[in-house]
């Protein structure tokens, strides 16, 4: 093979990859099914582009290198501590519930025990750079159903590395005595000890040298040596490259140079991440897809369906969760993903899984990557219509006590108890303000009635719990909940029950308010825009405007619904909003600590010099609304001033310059 192909084969992968990228993201589709159907069809089973994939394995090999290492980066210390008892539970459960029922079908029909356990676990595994795309998109994240499935897929990229390790043991010929597994086990931890002290021990010091050498290239050349040679030398003691980098992540994280390591590696792991999909989907031939269609569905199938009830059953049976939370969290995490593309790979070398079952694998994970999509997009009708099936209209697990019925025309309904409603129900309490709270976490509001005897369960989602609520006599409704999807259905339907109740919607992201507002709700409180203007108010007081002209500008800015702040980047702020911090108000200005204790209104000729009025002079908790201008001022002194910004700022200036020895 001549250098002038392979390159030619490397420049024409880079292109297929960004085009895959390009058109996909274009239409609204995942990146990663554009660059698996790019490479499909550049491949020998469509134009040939590229006729010996194999060629370009090496560099998908390093993209998996990049992905591993990334993970093991990443996940011990800042994703693993939050998997906690959720996601041991429903990653745990999925992954081990999938593996079984799919070892036991494939079992059934024929398959080897070898082969049917690495067919569950392929099954098993999801696309964590899908589903994370997917529900940052949605702006879901957040939401109980996002949450939970992030905590599956933090198990799930956990999980690849002992799939990883038995490999060599279910391969056929592989050695699988006891004796033989105790010294794998002792090669693993001989290469974690290994790799943990060049990175922990040897790196820091070189790296220590190289900034004090100050050399940027150094350190990204550093990085790539420790990525690659770590993979390389977990393979001399006889595990794969892939769990050798996830092992040199996970050893790299106690290291003061972690975050920059960080940063050096992402970028270059989009770039060979990309190449490796690509390089997969020329892997597949669609002629397979037709030979084996009945495979191929039955695996597209199962996978969307067994996943989903895996994960719907282990979030409402383990953890509590309503079915809602459980089939959205399901839906999301119904396809297969990146690991199982490596864990296919890796097994197909093995000789664990045949040509047409690699086939089957890489034809059922695209399609179900293609459609993830459209499944999301879908999720809320069908978690909404599954659960009103489930639910049978018994959403309230309480009857509502007499006492607090005879005050639904006076109270306020509180929907969710995060740290949102938590504060809006104790000053509710302290003003002495009846008021209701519902939630939908079960373990949230079990803890909570410890102290707080309004809150209940249910979901507000069903119109009976609504009525139940009495929202049609309510002062007040106030939605704040963390689920952007959930809180415009309860807006819609409040607002179809109770027309005339107010309702005040707490929201995260921008791309909310309109929506919201559409749906009927009175007020939106959103926290991006009140970020903007906690943003805006710190500057201006930075740049010494008085307190009084920030106060009347942010609250026009609330006034007009956020309209200024939502206006096109490039449009300059309403003039009016900028003479408001030009008008004259009234402000406290306080003698700063050094000022000299018998200097007097009168020696420092205030009005000549700055043009600002002295109305009162508050000491000591004591306000004199007619201060002699003859009396000295004492450092401390609280004085009330009407000026305009420019004149409010001279005498802050006239009184921290004044010069004690005069």
């Amino acid at each position: 093979m001549s250098e002038t192909t392979l390159l030619f084969e490397l420049i024409l992968l880079l292109a297929l990859t960004a085009a895959g990228l390009a058109l996909f993201e274009r239409v609204g589709l995942p990146a990663i099914a554009g660059f698996l159907v790019v490479g499909a069809i550049a491949g020998p089973g469509g134009l040939g582009l590229v006729p010996d994939p194999d060629r370009v394995r090496v560099l998908a090999e390093i993209g998996v290198i990049f992905l591993l290492f990334e993970i093991g980066l990443e996940l011990p210390m800042s994703r693993l501590r939050d998997l906690g008892k959720m996601g041991l539970i429903a990653g745990g459960s999925q992954v081990v519930i999938t593996v079984a029922v799919v070892a036991l079908g494939a079992s059934f029909m024929g398959l080897s025990p070898a082969t049917a356990l690495i067919l569950g676990g392929l099954v098993s595994m999801s696309s964590t750079a899908l589903v994370m795309r997917l529900l940052s998109d949605e702006a879901q994240i957040d939401a109980p159903h996002g949450r939970l499935a992030v905590s599956v897929l933090v198990f799930q990229d956990l999980a690849i590395v002992p799939f990883l390790l038995a490999i060599p043991f279910l391969a056929p010929g592989g050695e699988s005595s006891a004796q033989d597994l105790g010294l794998s086990v002792v090669r693993m931890l001989a290469a974690l000890a290994l790799v943990f002290f060049i990175i922990r021990v040897g790196v820091p010091r070189v790296l220590n040298f190289v900034a004090q050498a100050r050399s940027p290239d150094l350190f990204s050349l550093l990085a790539l040596l420790i990525v690659l040679g770590s993979a390389f030398l977990a393979e001399e003691l006889g595990l794969t490259l892939a769990v050798g980098a996830f092992l040199a992540g996970v050893a790299a994280t106690s290291s003061p140079y972690a975050q920059q390591l960080f940063s050096e590696v992402v970028p270059l792991r989009g770039v060979v991440l990309g190449v490796f999909f690509t390089a997969i989907g020329m892997l597949f031939e669609p002629q397979a897809l037709v030979d084996h269609a009945p495979l191929v569905i039955l695996y597209l199938v199962v996978t969307l369906v067994l996943k989903t009830g895996v994960v719907a059953a282990a979030s409402t049976l383990l953890l509590g969760h309503n079915l809602r939370v459980g089939l959205l969290a399901g839906l999301a995490l119904s396809q297969t993903g990146e690991f199982t593309f490596v864990l296919a790979e890796a097994a197909a070398q093995a000789n664990l899984l045949g040509e047409p079952y690699y086939q089957v694998v890489l034809s059922g994970s695209i399609l179900s990557l293609l459609a993830s999509p459209f499944i999301m997009r879908a999720a809320p009708w069908i978690a909404d219509t599954a659960a009103g099936w489930g639910d049978k209209e018994g959403v309230v697990t309480e009857t509502i006590p007499e006492a607090e019925a005879d005050l639904q025309h006076r109270r306020v309904v509180v929907i969710g108890y995060g740290p949102a409603g938590q504060t809006l129900t104790r000053l509710l309490k302290t003003i002495d303000v009846p008021y209701i709270i519902i939630d939908n976490n079960p373990r949230a509001v079990e803890r909570a009635q410890v102290h707080e005897e309004h809150i209940h369960f249910g979901d507000a989602t069903r119109p009976v719990l609504l009525s139940w609520l009495g929202i049609e006599e309510a002062r007040l409704v106030v939605v704040a909940i963390s689920d952007a999807l959930a809180t415009r259905r309860i807006v819609t339907r409040i607002r179809l029950q109770a027309p005339d109740t107010p309702i005040l919607a707490r929201t995260r992201y921008v791309l909310e308010v309109d929506p919201l507002e559409t749906a009927g709700a009175t007020s939106v409180v959103a926290e991006e825009f009140e970020a903007s203007i906690e943003l805006v108010a710190r500057t201006l007081e930075l740049f010494e405007v008085p307190s009084g002209p920030i106060a009347r500008f942010t609250q026009a800015l609330r006034d007009e619904g956020y309209g200024a702040i939502r206006s096109p980047a490039a449009l300059p702020l309403d003039p009016w909003l900028m003479e408001l911090l030009e008008e004259s108000d009234t402000n406290w200005l306080e003698c700063p600590a050094t000022f000299p204790g018998h200097r007097s209104l009168q020696d420092l000729d205030v009005r000549a010099q700055t043009g600002c009025t002295v109305l009162a002079v508050e000491r000591e908790g004591v306000t004199n609304t007619h201060p002699d201008p003859a009396q000295p001022l004492r450092p401390g002194d609280r004085l009330l001033v009407l000026a305009e910004r420019e004149n409010l700022v001279a005498l802050k200036n006239l009184l921290e310059s004044t010069d004690p020895r005069h």
